[in-house]
């Protein structure tokens, strides 16, 4: 069986051909090689979802438990003072994570407005506590606590049945306070029992059973690949596993990895090079400018507008990157309506202006030549511009006419716009009113080069 794939490669996008049958060794020489599923080029926009026992208290964010009991900052120590009882412990907000406003039908249709291609959810993050029935993870899972359900599953089933949308999941491979890890640790990590009898129990177990098409990895930075047997794991989930043909991963498998080894890169947090990148990288950001999990304190200000959504995203997109847009939900299961908000208003742009969008690749030029405020992607012999800033005309220094015939057209607008050539290069092009979406305009330009 043949499948497709695209790589970056030498600051250019190609999708190569393989057979499902190529083996990968457990090295990072062998598995770096492995091209990344086509899908995932194509798909551009993805929704990352951080919902776990942290989005109980939501203060601050998702690292609560750590901030109050690892690094014991002031204000998190005097936040449980004042609303708390003096023996609360972090496992007490489990039973109030309870999800009971959760509907994945609805979760799925949302993301399927917004244009997301894929998703990621989280399965476990720093904390331990899986949104699956984990055997590893007993009375510290949805199933034995809180939800009393099955979150993975129920959100799979539900995006399978309901949309296109590639399913993925997020999984740290690390837990602040678990036993085993924090001896293995002490050890200077010559020991694995913690790797051996949880993370690696529990990944497998999320591929058979769940059969994602993306692994979001991280908490890696304090171990080697080696100690988290990240290579053999891959090894076995691009030649064995059931997801081997369509699988995408990251680069968070250990301490230097980021960047470096894995699958698409992620570099870091919210990682947005603004130039073309020789392999496939991912912006992965957050609608709330200050946390990744749900934070019942934050102030509309530190919500990203619709224009600086789309600023990111096109920024990304223009360079080779996917944006995956985080949002926080409620411990009650539901999405807060200014994360559906933006989401319904990427769908809205996204219904429009796709085409300069899906399966794109990056032009010649990133961004224009002379004019700041424009982006530019090509598909099919055709150049997109995506202009954040205009009035009734616009200056462009990088596209030019290769004929006479050439034509420029608003997405969603007037075709044929009225444009005359500028010396020594570049374009004039002229804006008519414009009674649609004002977040961002996108130009089709025929015949240009």
């Amino acid at each position: 069986m043949k499948i497709f794939v695209c790589v970056v490669l030498f600051a250019a996008t190609c999708c190569l051909n393989f057979a499902s049958s190529t083996t990968y060794e457990p090295t990072w020489d062998s598995l770096d090689k492995r091209p990344i599923p086509s899908w995932y080029d194509e798909a551009k926009f993805g929704i990352f979802m951080h919902w776990g026992v942290f989005s109980v208290p939501s203060f601050e964010n998702e690292w609560f438990w750590w901030n109050w009991k690892g690094a014991k900052i002031p204000s998190y120590i005097e936040f449980m003072k004042e609303n708390y009882p003096p023996n609360f412990e972090y496992a007490d907000f489990a039973p109030q994570f309870t999800a009971e406003f959760f509907d994945p039908d609805s979760w799925a249709d949302l993301f399927k407005a917004s244009g997301a291609k894929y998703i990621a959810l989280t399965s476990k993050h720093h904390e331990g506590f899986t949104n699956w029935p984990s055997v590893n993870s007993w009375n510290w899972n949805s199933v034995d606590v809180g939800p009393r359900r099955d979150l993975v599953g129920d959100l799979a089933a539900s995006i399978r049945n309901r949309t296109s949308i590639h399913f993925g999941l997020y999984h740290s491979l690390f837990e602040w306070f678990n036993p085993l890890y924090l001896k293995d640790k002490e050890g200077g990590f010559k020991t694995q029992d913690f790797v051996r009898t949880k993370t690696m129990p529990e990944l497998y177990d999320l591929i058979n059973n769940y059969k994602p098409e993306l692994i979001w990895s991280d908490g890696q930075w304090e171990a080697s690949s080696d100690y988290w047997n990240s290579t053999e794991f891959l090894a076995w989930l691009y030649n064995s596993s059931p997801v081997k043909n369509t699988i995408v991963v990251n680069d968070r498998w250990g301490k230097g990895t980021p960047c470096k080894h894995g699958g698409y890169y992620t570099c870091q947090d919210r990682y947005n090079p603004g130039t073309l990148q020789t392999h496939k990288w991912e912006n992965a950001m957050t609608i709330d400018k200050r946390s990744w999990g749900y934070r019942r304190n934050a102030p509309l200000s530190d919500y990203l507008t619709i224009d600086e959504l789309l600023k990111t995203f096109v920024t990304t997109i223009s360079c080779g990157g996917n944006m995956l847009a985080n949002i926080g939900p409620t411990k009650e299961g539901t999405i807060p309506t200014i994360f559906e908000e933006r989401l319904r208003q990427m769908g809205k742009w996204l219904g429009i202006n796709g085409e300069a969008v899906y399966s794109s690749v990056p032009w010649k030029h990133q961004n224009d030549t002379t004019n700041p405020d424009v982006w530019y992607t090509a598909k099919g012999g055709k150049v997109y511009a995506f202009v954040l800033e205009w009035s009734s005309s616009i200056k462009l220094g990088s596209p030019l006419a290769t004929s006479s015939s050439s034509t420029i057209d608003l997405i969603g607008g007037t075709t044929n716009l009225t444009w005359e050539p500028l010396k020594p290069s570049g374009v004039k092009v002229d804006i008519p009113a414009w009674s649609g979406l004002k977040w961002c305009l996108v130009l089709r330009f025929n015949g240009f080069q």
